[in-house]
């Protein structure tokens, strides 16, 4: 534990229910297993799959599965032992090395899913008439759809192996060199946690100065992160040619099982909302800070009168778990179990990659959360929107290592549907009319960062992609894409100071996960239909959501929403959710 005088006993997580240290006899005994144990399958089924009855082809996939468990158990602690501390040389030779071994072990096993697509259709479902094998039929079909995009063994074999010194030495350079970024304020260096932290501070002056310090280190390393973002764009644009993708976002819509126009109509609806959402909003708010615009350092500024002490993290916990508890005592005890058994990481640490996620490793382990808290009420939902995403891997691990991922798309439901629980339950324990205003404002702004910006987001990222096609991209054009989309998103209430068009930089899902952030809207305009059917009619509501996070990624989204009325193929259904964060801003102006 790591104590604060302010917020208290921050928790670190415990990583020994994965292994007890990365040179532990048990994680090298596992990562040796994981070896041997792809050596001996490759033995045994490669260029047999044909010929295999449903039985044995049943048998085939249960080894699969178990092996994808035990070697995601050595990847899970690799990663998670890295991040938290990625400027650390012996960490990031540890994941390296680990990285390395496992892409190799990934080569060996490369075979069984190109394999098993290029079984004959009509075979296959004869096959899958055994119970065992049927089993498995979510997942089999989910892989046929990758079957177009396939290339030959050997090429496979090229793009997995080259991963290895392309996109994957390029993420991890991303996340070494902002972990090693320092910003300079009053004189002292700061990380970049703290630094982004200073632009919700209630002094202008501090706004101010952590934004103009961010400029200057991110304008200083310009051209590295251009070069980053320049080499993914071109690697994703050679590996699209080679395996048929069409449009620069189809690969990701295909992860995510969603349909191009479903996502096409998400993105429609809020750019077509933007006057009505954050232009109106933002030009409330310079209202209320007595300005005619808002500088870019105001946006996230917090109110006159709003409460900006730091809270502890007791305090946090205790809210959350409140919130989780009066919708579900289910969901409050699988939530209070990452509390109970340090599952969380929370300090901000120097070296620390920076942000919040949650880590599903592996079923027969348990996620891990990483968080900066820094008591902001901020980090307070995103405590509750990380803890969403557990308790959701939680109850989809039943479904077992090939089946329990989810979506992006869907994945973000849970965690945004504890956000709103959180929200929802402060608001309901306030009564005076100062501090609703001021709840009301905060949860637009989290709304307006979920659904606006996220899309403004991809929307630079394709303007970044398809600019790349023709050549590679100056930082002055990356900047001027980013300005555009932030002057159309953001709209006229909003001014930018200088090194602002450099703030594209930081945000690692473009680097990690290209056209992910879609993601964030999607499930912020979906929990928003979820909820206002929750609060229609109670009866009922828990279990169908139960059973919507316990079905993992066997199931389309059609299927998971059927049970609650709603269907994400209905050009309105993305209106539904729009009208509720317009309804809160129509309540911000009455009050």
């Amino acid at each position: 534990m790591q104590a604060s005088p302010k917020l208290g006993n921050l928790p670190e997580w415990n990583l020994a229910d994965l292994y007890p240290a990365p040179d532990s006899k048990e994680f090298k005994a596992d990562l040796e297993k994981s070896a041997a144990q792809a050596t001996a399958f490759a033995e045994s089924y490669k260029g047999k799959l044909a010929s295999l009855d449903g039985a044995h082809l049943a048998k085939a996939v249960e080894t699969y599965d178990a092996m994808s468990d035990l070697i995601g158990r050595v990847g899970s602690y690799a990663q998670l032992y890295y991040v938290g501390d990625t400027s650390d040389s012996n960490r990031g030779k540890f994941y390296g090395d680990v990285s390395g071994k496992l892409t190799d072990l990934g080569s060996q096993l490369l075979f069984f899913e190109l394999e098993l697509n290029q079984i004959d259709d009509g075979a296959l479902e004869k096959a899958m008439k055994t119970p065992a094998l049927g089993h498995y039929r979510p997942w089999i079909e989910n892989l046929r759809k990758e079957k177009p995009y396939q290339l030959d063994d050997k090429t496979e074999q090229l793009f997995l192996e080259k991963s290895q010194t392309g996109f994957g030495a390029f993420n991890r350079l991303f996340d070494e060199t902002m972990a090693g970024l320092r910003f300079k304020v009053d004189g002292e260096e700061l990380s970049i946690e703290p630094t982004l932290n200073l632009m919700q501070s209630a002094d202008e002056a501090e706004r101010k100065k952590g934004s103009e310090a961010l400029a200057k280190t991110f304008g200083d390393n310009i051209k590295l992160f251009t070069l980053i973002t320049n080499t993914l764009a071109k690697d994703k644009d050679i590996s699209d040619k080679w395996r048929g993708f069409k449009d620069i976002a189809e690969s990701r819509h295909l992860s995510n099982r969603v349909e191009p126009a479903v996502v096409d109509a998400l993105v429609a609806a809020v750019r077509a909302s933007y006057p009505q959402l954050s232009h109106r909003y933002y030009k409330m708010k310079a209202k209320w800070l007595g300005k005619e615009k808002l500088m870019h350092w105001d946006r996230n500024a917090p109110l006159p009168q709003e409460d900006t002490r730091e809270v502890p993290w007791d305090e946090a916990q205790a809210l959350v778990l409140k919130a989780y508890g009066a919708f579900s005592p289910e969901m409050a005890s699988i939530a209070k179990t990452f509390f109970d058994k340090n599952w969380i990481d929370a300090p901000c640490r120097p070296g620390k990659t920076p942000g919040a996620f949650a880590h599903s490793t592996v079923p027969s382990a348990h996620p891990y959360v990483l968080l900066n808290y820094l008591g902001k009420t901020r980090d307070v939902m995103t405590l509750a929107h990380e803890l969403g995403h557990g308790v959701h891997q939680v109850l989809a691990a039943e479904q077992g290592p090939l089946m329990s991922n989810t979506p992006l798309t869907l994945a973000e439901t849970a965690s945004v549907f504890g956000e709103m629980l959180t929200f929802q339950t402060l608001l309901k324990e306030t009564t005076d009319k100062g501090k609703r205003k001021i709840l009301l404002a905060s949860k637009a702004e989290d709304m307006i960062n979920t659904v606006v910006r996220q899309i403004a987001f991809y929307t630079f990222e394709r303007k970044v992609h398809e600019a790349r096609k023709v050549g590679e991209l100056t930082p002055d054009q990356i900047n001027a894409f980013w300005m555009s989309v932030q002057a159309e998103s953001l709209g006229p209430a909003i001014e930018y100071g200088p090194g602002y068009e450099t703030y594209w930089t930081y945000i690692p899902h473009f680097i990690h996960s290209p056209f992910y952030v879609y993601a964030y809207a999607f499930g912020d305009c979906l929990v928003n239909s979820l909820y206002a059917r929750y609060r229609e009619s109670e009866a009922g509501f828990q279990e169908k959501y139960f059973t919507m996070l316990k079905a993992g990624g066997t199931k389309h989204h059609s299927e998971l929403l059927k049970p609650f009325g709603l269907d994400a193929t209905d050009p309105q259904f993305w209106q539904k959710g729009l009208s509720v964060i317009s309804a809160l801003i129509d309540e911000l102006e009455t009050l």
